[in-house]
């Protein structure tokens, strides 16, 4: 009678390592589901989260560009044009005459520095002739304004035999100042006029008479020009 009591016990005993097992086995299930649905809530909340969208987000970081940009620009113009000054040249009066009795052509220009630094005048040239610096006399002042026109002289331009300097009197002096030869590139201080006149440019003949030439002063930085008609002298 003793084997069936401990045949049944060993079933007993199998059947509680079943159920301890399953109970085990439905725990660990259930916390799976339970781990596997708070990863899909949080999933959903992550994606429920409200963001601006990438089309939003891209005009954003463009606009605060520009913004920067032009806070930049707007800055760099101010500093530049607050430490630099322009240069700017006026150039007004400007004549070319050809004298037929005597053959000979002159030329004539008033330049004014209006501009905020000095400026140091390279070359001259005439119908894109270049005029050599010992047929160009000059005369600067800061303290006279050429309100009147320029006039031809009677002769031909020259330098006097007793120095390097003279008045153009009886034909365009102004105040008391002398006309000098130019040797080497002329210089012209802000806010000063320095009147000019060229003897015998080049390529100015008879037939150019009442034809348009162009008169062109060359600084280090820049080119001005000014066109007027030959004139007949006489």
């Amino acid at each position: 009678m003793a084997f069936p009591l401990i045949r049944v016990c060993l079933n007993c005993f199998t059947h509680v390592q079943l159920c301890v097992a399953l109970f085990y086995a439905q725990t660990i299930i259930f916390r799976l589901k339970l781990i596997l649905l708070h990863g899909e809530k949080k999933m959903k909340l992550l994606k429920n989260k409200k963001a601006l969208s990438t089309v939003v987000t891209t005009l954003i970081i463009l606009v605060v560009s520009v913004l920067l940009a032009t806070v930049v620009t707007f800055y760099a113009i101010n500093v530049t044009t607050t430490r630099v000054q322009e240069e700017s040249l006026h150039l007004t009066k400007q004549h070319i005459w050809y004298n037929t009795t005597g053959a000979w052509a002159e030329a004539a220009i008033v330049i004014v520095n209006t501009g905020g630094r000095d400026v140091v005048l390279d070359k001259i040239t005439v119908r894109g002739q270049d005029c050599p610096w010992t047929n160009i006399y000059y005369w600067r002042t800061n303290e006279e304004v050429i309100s009147a026109d320029l006039n031809v002289t009677t002769t031909p331009l020259a330098i006097p035999t007793n120095g390097s300097s003279f008045d153009m009197s009886g034909t365009f002096k102004y105040g008391d100042g002398a006309f000098r030869q130019a040797d080497d590139d002329l210089t012209l201080k802000s806010g000063w006029t320095m009147v000019v006149y060229i003897k015998d440019p080049d390529s100015i003949a008879l037939n150019d008479v009442g034809i348009p030439v162009g008169i062109t002063i060359f600084t280090s930085n820049a080119q001005y020009y000014k066109e007027t008609n030959i004139q007949a002298a006489q």
